[in-house]
């Protein structure tokens, strides 16, 4: 029986299901075009999908673990009664069927031990510019202060191949198990690749990205976006040397990119932490490869006056 399989693969094959319902939710919102779009600071909006889909997927979540702790980037109640047609209450039967081979050291955790951090829409900007290949789904899994599991859905994903295109696709990982929904690719020898921020810039994460020596400078929207370009080949290295980032942007995909053998830390190489009572932000910023034994080299290369705009934070 499902009920009897180890807690995080429960979640991850919950949260599989759970983002595409949230994604159709997604898309129903821009159909209707009315975006709800409201302002939370500079550079930092909110829309109708965004509360929505948060909505649809913690208590789609809290409605099969109600013992766990969940924590979400939109200012929702989660008591709030939400509609039955926005409840997901199934799991993806590809995410169980690798019961076998799941790792050992996960086996044993307990609900109380789960933090979920769950971005609905993430690249929220770049959803009302219509820039779609950039937004993603995201709800990560997290035991004990670290990102275990992950999973990222592209509502748009095939947006770009005709009215009739089929959208949508799914990625999701698991430490120690792998990643699935996507082929990982190496970015091109002889190249440089570096992805960063489009829209929160300053002189401190430019110096970063320069001192990264960038053959070429992606400037995309969404955490979620910018890690699928390295796990994808289409980036070497994502540097964002900035304090503008939180946990629910950074959990499902340092558990992804982790599955897949990939590191991602803040700007000094100290591991993110992901309990439910550390800060919400990543103010130590962001760096990470697709292949873990390239992160020194980047990790070597940030300038001091970099680290000292980021202090590390204990948690």
């Amino acid at each position: 029986m499902a009920s009897s399989l180890p807690v995080v693969l429960r979640l991850v094959a919950a949260s599989v299901n759970i983002s595409h319902r949230a994604g159709r939710i997604i898309r129903d919102v821009m159909n209707k075009g009315e975006l709800g779009i409201v302002s939370k600071g500079k550079n930092d909006l909110q829309t109708e999908a965004d509360r929505s889909g948060q909505k649809c997927i913690v208590a789609s979540l809290y409605r099969q673990f109600p013992k766990i702790s969940i924590f979400g980037e939109e200012d929702e109640d989660p008591k709030e009664k939400v509609r039955e047609d926005w409840i997901e209450e199934s799991q993806s039967e590809d995410v169980l069927a690798q019961a076998e081979k799941f790792p050992e050291n996960l086996k044993n955790v307990t609900d109380e031990e789960v933090v979920v951090w769950v971005d609905p829409l993430d690249g929220t900007s770049e959803y009302t510019e219509g820039l779609l290949d950039h937004v993603t789904v995201l709800i990560g899994i997290c035991v004990r202060g670290e990102a275990v599991g992950g999973v990222i859905y592209q509502p748009y994903y095939n947006y770009q191949a005709g009215p009739d295109a089929q959208l949508g696709r799914v990625i999701w990982g698991i430490v120690g198990l792998g990643a699935f929904g996507f082929t990982p690719t190496v970015a091109p020898a002889g190249q440089n690749i570096i992805t960063t921020t489009r829209s929160h810039s300053n002189n401190v994460v430019n110096d970063a990205v320069q001192a990264a020596e960038p053959s070429e400078v992606l400037r995309a929207g969404g955490c979620g976006h910018k890690v699928l370009l390295i796990l994808e080949g289409k980036a070497h290295a994502y540097v964002f040397a900035s304090p503008g980032c939180k946990k629910w942007d950074t959990a499902a995909p340092e558990a992804v990119l982790h599955a897949c053998g990939g590191k991602l830390t803040d700007m000094h190489g100290s591991a993110l932490q992901y309990h439910g009572t550390v800060q919400r932000k990543n103010a130590g910023g962001v760096l990470a490869v697709s292949q873990a034994e390239k992160h020194q080299w980047y990790l070597d290369r940030v300038p001091q006056h970099v680290k000292d705009a980021l202090p590390p934070v204990l948690s």
